[in-house]
């Protein structure tokens, strides 16, 4: 029984048993193959540029430049024409859907177009240099890999990881730590991960009802579920902003919990880590949890009203209530 892991939301991994025995027997990625780019983009057009400037000159062809603007921008789309040229293929959306409905959005307009594979990028992040994607194919070919994904980096600090990374016991900051260039099993999915078309036949698309907090991970459920094969090449970095601030340590650092700044992200957060804790392959998750928040608002924060307020919305993702704030 092999094990894996995945990135929590923003930024914890936790270990997830699963067995490759019943894998299904799908080609994996390959670098001869089509690829569309997906960038989901909201009201950053500046960071946008840094983005898929990035994108459009790697080494390796992209086919099809695809960006979903959940803001509907003109400034947006200007951008996206002078940047790509005919690559370009703009997505706008009169509707905000957040990071899951706007990857759901792209992975399908990728698939309607014929890729073969989709590379997924955000508009605050980029991949580190022009050969990310070259790499990552070469990887994947290497491994036999249906995904695969860089090693996610502070953009201020590419030696650290953006987001605190556990193996085992040991939580793991920078790159250095990490052992090895390829880690079987591990994935941070849209921070420029590689997915084929046909892993999507299996594993979907993004969940829209998750808006924002919790897809990415709610995404990685399905892959590990699958049995596909899936990892992350240390041989090439994904550059994001740090996110590690909202991870606060708990019994002298040997375990975190999460708090995000602000009512809005607490609430997809909490949310959301209701619904997927409930699901296929994440309850055995559940005592872990209400051990870290409990100790957390209770213990060293002494606020039960916010212990209240994260069991409440805890409570409303495990009955799939999607219903979004009001402000949101």
């Amino acid at each position: 029984m092999a094990k894996c892991y995945h990135r929590g939301f923003h930024g914890r991994i936790n270990a997830m048993p699963t067995s490759r025995s019943s894998a299904p027997q799908i080609a994996p990625l390959s670098s001869t193959g089509s690829l569309a780019a997906v960038i989901v983009t909201h009201n950053r057009v500046e960071l946008l540029r840094a983005s898929l400037e990035q994108v459009v000159h790697q080494t390796h062809p992209v086919q099809w430049v695809i960006v979903v603007d959940n803001g509907a921008d003109n400034a947006v789309e200007d951008l996206v024409a002078e940047v790509a040229g005919e690559r370009a293929v703009y997505v706008p959306s009169e509707t905000n859907l957040g990071g899951a409905g706007g990857f759901a959005l792209g992975f399908l307009t990728a698939l309607a177009l014929g890729a073969d594979a989709i590379w997924c990028a955000d508009d605050d992040g980029r991949p580190a240099d022009n050969a990310v994607l070259k790499e990552l194919y070469r990887v994947a070919e290497d491994n036999h890999l249906h995904e695969v994904s860089p090693a996610v980096c502070n953009i201020d600090d590419p030696g650290a990881l953006a987001f605190p990374l556990r193996q085992g016991v040991v939580w793991r900051r920078r790159m250095e730590e990490l052992e090895g260039d390829f880690l079987p099993g591990i994935a941070s999915l849209f921070n420029g991960a590689l997915i084929s078309a046909a892993a999507m036949e299996i594993i979907g698309v993004p969940d829209y009802r998750l808006f924002i907090r919790g897809d990415e991970v709610e995404y990685h459920r399905r892959l590990v579920n699958s049995g596909l094969s899936f990892g992350t090449a240390l041989t090439c970095a994904y550059l994001h902003p740090d996110g590690s601030a909202e991870f606060k340590p708990i019994l002298g650092g040997a375990m975190h919990t999460q708090y995000p700044d602000g009512d809005f992200k607490r609430f997809f957060t909490y949310r959301n880590r209701g619904y997927l804790l409930w699901q296929r392959g994440m309850r055995k998750l559940l005592p872990q949890e209400f051990a870290r928040f409990g100790w957390f608002f209770l213990v060293q924060q002494h606020d039960p009203k916010g212990f209240i307020e994260w069991l409440t919305l805890h409570n409303r993702g495990r009955r799939e209530d999607f219903r979004r704030p009001e402000h949101g």
